[in-house]
């Protein structure tokens, strides 16, 4: 090839997408010599234009050109040589698949892909082209092969991948929809399965023995990959050959399956047989319909969708069809169904591997799966009552969902555009290796040249990687219209074009969504979505996303019927609404809480401006108080009112606290410190609020208990000391009567019914309890503590703290007490008897009548009081000289006897852990429920619902009960060992 040929050639093949151009031209040049010049240069190039690999693609043609010889070698080279439509047909393949090329080399003979008038038309007669090649008759009702040797399975699976080759030639022409070659390959499966079946029949001794083959996923619903297992189920009525009809099942499986010089075909599953695969290889049909009626799951009867009698007997085939159709129709009627079509949804996103998931097009966010699983919920959930939705082909249905209204039409138009791009990808994809695969590939070279096979020129792998990107945003976003938009359309009238469900038709479709109250349901919906008003404008939009935030929540019912009570609230205030629509965070939180939450749902009704704080994580985090709390005191002089605004300020701090809480936005230690300050402010300000303008004593509000150790739950108390001194001058008796009227007051307006939350104030740990005054002088409380103090009071005094108040009196009294919390020497033998007895006293006496002691959360095996009493032991024991022990929090008292080599960090992460898991529950109980409890729910819906707000699953409960009850085995464990000296 002279020069300058050469370098007019080397333009040109650039232009076409050549990587190596020098090595291409000497590819070419070899094409032209194997040819003996038939195949010209100029006609190469000219038909590596639109070529995804066009090196790839003359490789392989050289390695074809070499492999040939004789007549196939004529005929090859006659056919590229007379005519570039067939020459840009192989070079389409050879440019895509390595798989497909690597089989025309070993089979060169095998030159279907030359007919080109063939090939711009559909496949006929594929059946009969495999059942020859296994020597059986296409045309016998009982067709048996010529025998089950490796010489003919391998004829089997030369005539299976030559048909393949066909099938991929007019796919990559561009002339036939990604459905038509779904189905062609689907019929190709079938035409295998028949001929594995004649191959069986060879074999056994009867070959009569009725035999059906029910196809299932994707060959089920005619819309399967290049490379897939088939997955099918055996069935037969010979109750008496099951032997013989077991070993033509197996005779199939291994005619599809073995691995012989030309490889397999591919893996027949048979996994979704009755019981999987520990159940019976083949079953009659009366043993399928007893299975599907007595024992099988959600999960099967959406499989049982996409089956398809293929092969086989078809009497058989036609009862186990008929057998299975009401089961599958009924699904949606069984009391399970919703929580099982969840867990199924999850089960799916939970088998993703993590290190793939970006990469996923089947099990990815907005893949293949959220389309087909959608669409087949939906099958379930309206077929029953409608047979136009009975289709096993994901296209089909989705179409007739759209068309009889239970989806919108452009929403259906769209979610079939993105099938259709996801699964032409897919099929590329697989044909590259012939391999399974639905994972798009991390190398440039690889993303171009699969962007290039869909006709992508111009940047190839960022505009595919975009255009993927886009249809998985698509697909998620429709995923919430497809199932809760219809439903609006049930109660408003919309536009007609849309998908506009009966009103039996939405209940059925809320029940199957989580809604237990389907018809109360549709009055909320009807009730927030009619009409032409601005604000039913909006909630339209809204109330998609909405709904399907409320039916992942443990308590859908409660959330919409939350929503339309706030919505009808402060719905025409001009923030609302469009905060929901232009914040979508705020919006998920709100659905989240209002679903989950009665505690912060009461909070929202008392004061819904509220509800801006969820659409930043920034206005989730404690603020300083210190400001507000003076500004209070400015602007009103009255104490009634000065306290009503301190707990308007506390509700709110409220919200913003248990929101964190409920979100996972901050630790049951932040959480715990985040309620302390809260409280620490507000009595700081009632203080303030009741103390006359002059007083003549000074008071020190001493936190106590969990207050003092900074560990406040949403349902704790606050319990405290009130500590007074006379001012200098003042009349003692005086002193005392003010310092109790001003606590009293104090105490009276905080818990004063109104509409804020009142705070309660718990004084029991005074000393004498009750029946001891309620405010006491320092002097006295000296006094006592000098000489009547009790063992337990010095193990309550570990956790006094001043709060509130005048703070050096409140130093003073921590001055005081110190020697008591902190003796030199530590307990004396007696004090640690005495502190042992006292703890079985407490387990035998203060635990609730028929309570389980290994649910209860405070007083029970392993949990917040165990863990505490260790801590509080090792404090009282080597708290003397020892700054880092003198700490009323539980955690830093045990990390600080770590520290101290005092306990093992082991032992400590076991008592850390049970005490925080103890904690965490204790919270979400206040906050699901809004009341208080400390036993571990045994309800199992009221557990969901704190797993839920917990961070686990809601259908993980049973994890949280684990999680807990081996925490607080093990924590128990460690406390009888110190607390006890229990080895």
């Amino acid at each position: 090839m002279s020069v300058s040929r050469s370098e007019s050639l080397r333009a040109v093949l650039v232009r076409t997408g050549i990587q190596d151009s020098t090595a291409a031209i000497e590819l070419v040049a070899e094409i032209e010599k194997l040819s003996e010049g038939a195949i010209e240069s100029a006609a190469i190039a000219e038909s590596l234009v639109g070529v995804a690999d066009p090196d790839l693609a003359l490789q392989q043609l050289v390695r074809i050109l070499e492999a040939a010889n004789g007549q196939h070698k004529n005929r090859l080279v006659g056919s590229l040589s007379a005519d570039t439509i067939t020459l840009g047909r192989l070079l389409q393949i050879l440019g895509l698949s390595l798989g497909l090329g690597e089989f025309l080399i070993r089979h060169p003979e095998c030159d279907s892909i030359l007919d080109t008038e063939a090939l711009a038309a559909p496949p006929v007669e594929i059946r009969e082209r495999i059942m020859q090649s296994v020597g059986a008759d296409p045309l016998s009702a009982l067709p048996i092969a010529s025998g089950n040797s490796d010489a003919v399975l391998n004829a089997l699976r030369v005539a299976y991948r030559r048909e393949l080759l066909a099938i991929a030639s007019r796919d990559l022409s561009g002339g036939f929809a990604m459905e038509v070659i779904a189905g062609w390959l689907s019929d190709l499966a079938d035409a295998v399965l028949q001929a594995g079946l004649a191959v069986a029949r060879s074999g056994v001794t009867d070959p009569t023995c009725p035999l059906a083959i029910i196809a299932m996923g994707k060959t089920g619903g005619r819309e399967l990959n290049y490379v897939s297992d088939v997955d099918v189920i055996f069935v037969t009525d010979a109750t008496e050959s099951l032997e013989i009809a077991t070993a033509l099942a197996r005779g199939v499986i291994h005619a599809c399956g073995a691995v012989t010089a030309e490889g397999a075909i591919w893996e027949v599953d048979t996994a979704l047989r009755p019981e999987g695969k520990q159940g019976a290889l083949v079953r009659t049909v009366e043993s399928h319909a007893g299975y599907y009626e007595r024992w099988a799951s959600t999960w099967e009867f959406q499989a049982l969708l996409k089956a398809r009698f293929v092969a086989g007997d078809p009497l058989v085939g036609e009862e186990y069809m008929m057998r299975i159709q009401p089961f599958v129709w009924a699904a949606a009627d069984r009391k399970d169904f919703v929580p099982d079509v969840q867990a199924m949804r999850r089960r799916v996103e939970d088998n993703v591997d993590s290190t793939l998931a970006a990469r996923e097009l089947k099990l990815g966010p907005g893949g293949l799966r959220d389309i087909e699983f959608s669409v087949q919920l939906l099958q379930l959930v309206h077929g029953r009552s409608d047979v136009l939705l009975r289709s096993s082909n994901t296209i089909d249905a989705l179409r007739a969902l759209a068309t009889w209204g239970y989806v919108g039409r452009d929403e259906a138009m769209k979610l079939e555009n993105s099938y259709r791009f996801l699964r032409t990808l897919e099929h590329h994809l697989q044909l590259r290796q012939l391999r399974r695969t639905h994972t798009l590939p991390e190398d440039p070279h690889e993303l171009t040249t699969l962007a290039r096979s869909i006709g992508i020129r111009s940047d190839p792998m960022e505009t595919l990687l975009k255009q993927w990107k886009d249809h998985a945003r698509e697909v998620r976003r429709i995923h919430e219209k497809l199932f809760y938009r219809p439903l609006l359309n049930a109660v408003a009238g919309l536009d007609a074009t849309d998908a506009r469900l009966t009103t039996t038709a939405a209940r059925d479709r809320l029940r199957a969504l989580g809604f237990t109250d389907s018809e109360g349901a549709l009055r909320h919906i009807e009730s927030l979505s009619s009409g032409v008003s601005r604000r039913a404008i909006i909630q339209r939009t809204l109330l998609p996303v909405m709904l399907s935030w409320f039916a992942e929540a443990p308590y859908p019912d409660t959330g919409l019927l939350a929503f339309r009570q706030v919505s009808d609230q402060v719905g025409a205030s001009h923030w609302y609404l469009r905060l929901l629509r232009d914040e979508s965070l705020a919006a998920e939180r709100l659905a989240h809480i209002l679903a989950s939450s009665r505690y912060l749902t009461d909070l929202i009704r008392r004061a819904p401006e509220s509800i801006a704080m969820l659409a930043h994580d920034e206005d989730l985090q404690p603020v300083d108080l210190s400001v507000e709390i003076r500004s209070i005191a400015q602007r009103h002089e009255e104490p009634d009112k000065a306290v009503n605004a301190l707990r308007a300020m506390r509700r709110r701090e409220l919200f913003r606290i248990g929101s964190a809480a409920a979100l996972g936005l901050a630790s049951i230690e932040q959480i715990g410190m985040a309620l302390t300050h809260l409280t620490d402010a507000v009595l700081e300000g009632a203080l303030n609020a009741v103390t006359p303008t002059e007083p003549i004593v000074r008071i020190s509000i001493i936190a106590m208990g969990r207050y003092g150790g900074c560990e406040l739950g949403f349902g704790s108390d606050a319990d405290v000391m009130f500590i007074y001194e006379p001012l200098a001058g003042a009349d003692t008796a005086e002193a005392g009567k003010q310092a109790f009227k001003i606590v009293n007051d104090m105490r009276a307006l905080l818990s004063a019914p109104a509409d804020e939350p009142a705070l309660e104030i718990d004084a029991d740990l005074r000393p004498e309890g009750k029946q001891g005054p309620l405010v006491r002088s320092l002097e006295s409380t000296t006094a006592y503590y000098a000489k009547w103090s009790s063992p337990w009071e010095a193990q309550a005094l570990l956790r006094a703290r001043h709060a509130a108040g005048d703070s050096q009196l409140g130093a003073a009294f921590t001055t005081m007490i110190n020697p008591l919390r902190y003796p030199e020497g530590g307990l004396d033998p007696k004090s640690l008897i005495e502190m042992r007895r006292l703890k079985a006293r407490m387990e035998a006496e203060r635990l609730p009548r028929g309570a389980d002691p290994t649910r209860h959360t405070k007083l029970g095996r392993g949990g917040l009081s165990d863990v505490e009493w260790v801590a509080q032991l090792l404090q009282l024991q080597f708290g003397h000289g020892q700054p880092s022990l003198q700490t009323t929090a539980t955690i830093a008292a045990l990390r600080a006897e770590e520290a101290l080599g005092l306990i093992d960090p082991e032992d400590t992460e076991i008592l850390v852990k049970a005490w925080t898991l103890a904690s965490e529950i204790r919270n979400s109980i206040m906050l699901v429920k809004s009341s208080m409890s400390d036993l571990l729910p045994a309800d199992y819906t009221e557990l969901s619902a704190v797993t839920y707000l917990m961070g686990y699953r809601s259908d993980k409960a049973g994890v949280l009960e684990e999680d807990y009850l081996r925490a607080t085995r093990r924590a128990r464990k460690v406390m009888e060992r110190i607390f006890y000296g229990n080895e």
